[in-house]
């Protein structure tokens, strides 16, 4: 065999035991008349040693080991003198007596270490001896574990895991589709999934009452830190249920996430009690997607802090600064004990809102200082008034006041920007702490100038609150724009995880949903036909939720990206720096597929 045990399971209790080990050389050191070789396999690292003047044959091969070398190794365990308290075997060593070299290994790129000194480009390069550095196999087992959890988890509550097609139909309508040309079907192409969506819900038509799948996804769009071409999420929906039923459901799987995958945990008394808006239900908060943008700027905020956004338009107004005086909305945020920042401070801070990706035109502050109010705009406002805008802030003696001002949607999202900024900058973000959210009540529909016309803020499968369908049915645009979805996301640590929503059901909804959004008659057949159709053969109530697999590992791991939690991701152009991937394909198989070249 080649190895009786993994270089990470000795212990004490297994000294005098005669073992083989296998694995990578992970570094070599001579110290007087001994050598001494770090063997590494994915379960951890166990320390060889070599008596040089006992064995020539033997230091003959320790004297060709390099880095990465791929190696047998037998010998009986013994207690270490030196003890190592970092890793697990650190109290015992391999008394070598044979080493076979399974493999060489050129010099690698870089260091395989925990701390390498390769850039992230070189790494995605060679993604596979990045793979064998410790956090990333880290996460490579947190995502695992995730995964099972998930399965236990819905297996128990009687989910199904049912495979769905990942060749589909394309119905484009919101991301861009990847599209594969089909040679037997000349000038024909399939799409990749973006979601399973329609096909969970025809289950559900078929009587699969409680459908899940861990699925990879594709969605051509631009990239960032948390979004990859392609990516898993847990896809589920059920039967015969309403928003309480799934939100319930799916509570209890994050509760069993974050039971046995994290040792912090959370503890919602303490993590909520200053926000009143939120309402605790069941295990998590919720919020309304209205409070969630009145009080946080955001629909996925982060609540682990507090620097709530008021609004002070009333009481600001009036004064003869016309940027208060003119503009739709003003409002801000009070920073806890950052009164201190010096004017090179807040003058980086104003050019840090003036970024495009923010796009505010300046930003006034207050500080509440010991010796008095500063602000600047004190020579509109005296310090009796100043201090009135604080106390409607909830300001405290130490605290920093950062208002901003202009139309009201835009102005509210570029505080909830400057909020999360002054989060970090103030450690108020701490990747330890858990807080989970439920956004509950999103808008059905938003109206976009440029093209006229209505999208669906989710998908067109979204139903209506009920409570709305008059106006659903309106003719009036005005009232079709205040319908609300039956649509939920859940949010933790100010990062949406999962979305969903109650689904339509019933034909004439759906048809007035393709309807509303512009399409003929002809058009949603032609797109969706096969939904329509199955739904007049007795579909039932049902909704359901998919979370973002990768992010959900991600954030288990402390980290902000997701590339880490993927074995093999693309990068911020969606090239696969590894496979060179995309590339050119060659004028035969373009001619198979009936392509004409590009070259």
């Amino acid at each position: 065999m080649y190895r009786t045990h993994t270089c990470g399971e000795l212990r004490i209790a297994n000294a005098g035991e005669r073992v083989v080990l296998a694995g990578w050389i992970q570094r070599i050191r001579k110290m007087g008349g001994m050598s001494f070789v770090d063997l590494r396999d994915r379960y951890g690292i166990t320390q060889l040693v070599v008596n040089d003047s006992k064995d020539s044959s033997l230091n003959e091969i320790v004297g060709k080991l390099g880095r990465e070398f791929v190696i047998q190794a037998s010998g009986r365990v013994v207690e270490r003198s030196s003890k190592n308290s970092k890793i697990p075997t650190g109290d015992i060593e391999i008394e070598t007596e044979s080493v076979k070299i399974l493999n060489g290994s050129l010099t690698p790129p870089f260091t395989i270490e925990d701390d390498t000194d390769g850039g992230e480009e070189l790494r995605a390069k060679f993604r596979y001896l990045d793979l064998r550095r410790s956090p990333l196999k880290k996460a490579m087992e947190l995502r695992h574990k995730t995964a099972q959890q998930v399965r236990n988890y819905l297996d128990s509550k009687g989910f199904l895991e049912i495979e769905t097609p990942v060749l589909i139909k394309s119905t484009p309508e919101g991301a861009r589709d990847f599209v594969v040309p089909s040679r037997m079907n000349p000038g024909e192409f399939y799409a990749l999934p973006q979601s399973p969506q329609q096909l969970k819900q025809l289950l559900m038509v078929a009587g699969y009452d409680r459908y899940f799948q861990i699925v990879r996804c594709f969605r051509d769009e631009d990239l960032r830190a948390d979004r990859q071409p392609e990516f898993t999420q847990i896809d589920c929906e059920m039967s015969f249920v309403e928003r309480e039923d799934i939100l319930n459901t799916f509570e209890g799987m994050m509760n069993t996430l974050f039971a046995n995958l994290l040792d912090t945990g959370f503890d919602l008394e303490k993590k909520f009690k200053y926000h009143d808006e939120i309402k605790i239900s069941g295990s998590f908060p919720r919020i309304s997607y209205t409070d969630a943008m009145k009080y946080y700027g955001s629909d996925k905020p982060d609540i682990r802090f507090g620097m709530k956004i008021s609004s002070i338009k009333q009481i600001a107004a009036g004064a003869g600064f016309s940027l208060f005086d003119s503009a739709e909305y003003v409002g801000g945020i009070s920073v806890p004990g950052a009164a201190g920042y010096t004017r090179k401070q807040t003058d980086e801070l104003t050019e840090w809102v003036k970024r495009p990706q923010i796009g505010a035109k300046g930003l006034v502050y207050i500080k509440l200082a010991e010796d008095g109010i500063k602000s600047s705009i004190d020579k509109f406002y005296t310090p009796d008034h100043l201090q009135k805008i604080a106390d409607e802030m909830e300001a405290k003696s130490g605290d920093l006041v950062l208002i901003l001002a202009g139309p009201e949607k835009k102005t509210l999202e570029m505080l909830g920007s400057l909020r999360i900024e002054m989060g970090n900058r103030l450690g108020l973000r701490n990747s330890d702490e858990y807080a989970p959210l439920w956004v509950y009540d999103f808008p059905l529909l938003e109206w976009d100038e440029e093209t006229q016309r209505f999208y669906a803020m989710h998908h067109p499968f979204t139903s209506p609150k009920p409570e709305d369908l008059d106006n659903f049915f309106s003719t009036e645009r005005d009232k079709i724009a205040k319908v609300s979805a039956n649509a939920y996301d859940f949010v933790l640590n100010g990062t949406e995880i999962g979305g969903g929503s109650i689904r339509i059901h019933d034909p004439a909804i759906q048809n007035r949903m393709f309807e509303v959004l512009g399409f003929t008659k002809e058009e949603a057949e032609y797109r969706f036909g096969f939904l329509i159709n199955a739904f007049r053969y007795g579909a039932p109530p049902h909704g359901g939720i998919a979370f973002g697999f990768d992010r959900l590992c991600a954030l288990f791991g402390g980290q902000e990206s997701i590339r880490d939690f993927i074995a093999f991701p693309k990068n911020n152009s969606g090239r696969d720096m590894m496979l060179e991937a995309p590339s050119r394909i060659d004028e035969a198989q373009m001619k198979e597929l009936f392509l004409k070249s590009t070259h």
